[in-house]
């Protein structure tokens, strides 16, 4: 068996946007007797539900914000009643308020089968032992995986985050094929284990399963060529169901499950539809929860979405990688700086290891960039001159990616605190005080 869900993962697109558009309008219906929130903002707008008949009147309907979510803390973009929720996870909130993500049972279950779809393409069987390395909590990531691998029917071993040696010697004694964490938390692990004198290569370990945080190719190569493995990808957000909304194939082609979560490319600016193969902010429709499905739900995150004929046979819309996100972005002398544009330079030169920070502070009315990053034990051997010259190739390349000089630090082995979930890369040295 070559997919999990053959009939949906190959389904033709004439056949799949009949199914969207049967979706989008049972969705719309269902918030708009449920919702009030929804209700109000159609009828802001002089729409009733059944002006919703296709996925191409998707871009009448309003948007919806994480402030949204905030500002209706913690339930009232619910559409069933407490006693009909099977379970709650939540986000971290900077405001000191949580995104909630409540599931009905029939939510989980189409939960399980969206990250069982991910978990088959990323090579992960029934009778595979899987190491699952994010935390288990509230997170969606940890318990995502768990409830994707319980679908598929594998051995699991929720080791939780950290204690990043045991993470290894269970790895090694249980006899893991698959890995599942964030990638920068692979990253620490493969690090540890080098430093251990432990060759990962020589585990049974074949795949990782990553996600949780934009991450470059460059890292994932760097991954795959440490571990001695094969890693994929699993795009997810709280907001819509958590890990599965998105999954790479052999073929590093990320899949949106469609049938699950309708995509859309808007201009982030003036917030008009864009095309396939156009970049812009993803946005995306819940078609088939039935606790909080959200309509448009601005992601932020920066991409473009294209029809492919991928190798693998899958026929699902195709989602290039994250570039960061618009909220992530910083803008320097008028230019747009994402932190993946200086990671894939980091990770390109091969005396730099993937561990850095990029502070940016203000020198008058300017804001500045700089870089923090640490290097190979041979550079910081050959002394002072050796740092400079790597930082100065840095520089270098970063300037012609950009087209600004942005100033490089080779910081002490080990300065860079080592991450067990998400990475922080960007400290804003202008919010602090």
């Amino acid at each position: 068996m070559k997919f999990w869900n053959e009939k949906f993962e190959t389904m033709p697109r004439a056949e799949m946007v009949k199914y969207q558009n049967w979706k989008l309008a049972e969705t719309v219906r269902w918030v708009y007797e449920k919702v009030p929130f929804y209700r109000n903002a159609l009828d802001a707008k002089g729409l009733k539900p059944e002006d919703i008949k296709s996925v191409e009147d998707i871009k009448h309907l309003p948007f919806t914000v994480k402030t949204d979510l905030r500002d209706n803390y913690p339930f009232g973009l619910c559409a069933v009643p407490m006693k009909d929720l099977a379970r709650v996870h939540a986000s971290s909130g900077t405001t000191g308020k949580p995104i909630t993500g409540p599931y009905t049972k029939e939510d989980e279950s189409q939960w399980g089968e969206c990250m069982a779809r991910a978990l088959w393409a990323a090579s992960v069987r029934p009778d595979d032992v899987v190491q699952i390395s994010y935390g288990m909590g509230l997170f969606t990531g940890g318990l995502g995986f768990l409830i994707g691998a319980q679908t598929l029917g594998c051995c699991i071993v929720p080791s939780g985050s950290g204690m990043t040696e045991r993470q290894l010697l269970l790895m090694q004694d249980f006899k893991v094929d698959a890995l599942f964490c964030t990638p920068t938390y692979a990253l620490t692990i493969v690090e540890r284990a080098e430093q251990l004198g432990i060759d990962m290569k020589s585990f049974p370990l074949r795949a990782g399963c990553f996600g949780a945080e934009p991450w470059t190719v460059e890292m994932r190569e760097d991954i795959e060529r440490r571990m001695g493995i094969k890693a994929y990808e699993a795009y997810g957000l709280t907001e819509m169901m958590g890990p599965g909304v998105g999954f790479s194939c052999e073929h590093y082609n990320i899949h949106i499950n469609e049938d699950h979560i309708y995509p859309e490319i808007i201009n982030p600016d003036t917030l008009e539809p864009l095309p396939y193969g156009e970049k812009g902010e993803l946005v995306f429709t819940a078609i088939q929860r039935r606790a909080m499905p959200l309509l448009r739900y601005r992601t932020r995150d920066i991409t473009s979405l294209r029809e492919v004929e991928c190798g693998c046979g899958r026929k699902l819309v195709v989602m290039d990688k994250i570039l960061g996100r618009s909220d992530d972005m910083v803008i320097i002398s008028g230019v747009n700086v994402f932190p993946s544009q200086i990671e894939s330079q980091i990770l390109e030169i091969g005396s730099l290891e993937p561990q850095y920070l990029l502070r940016v502070s203000k020198k008058g009315y300017l804001d500045r960039l700089a870089v923090e990053v640490e290097a190979k034990p041979d550079v910081y051997a050959g002394g002072a001159e050796s740092m400079a010259r790597v930082a100065k190739k840095l520089e270098s390349r970063i300037h012609n990616v950009i087209g600004i000089t942005v100033p490089v630090t080779i910081v002490p082995s080990g300065t860079i605190a080592r991450s067990e979930g998400k990475a922080k890369r960007v400290i804003d040295e202008r919010k602090l005080g």
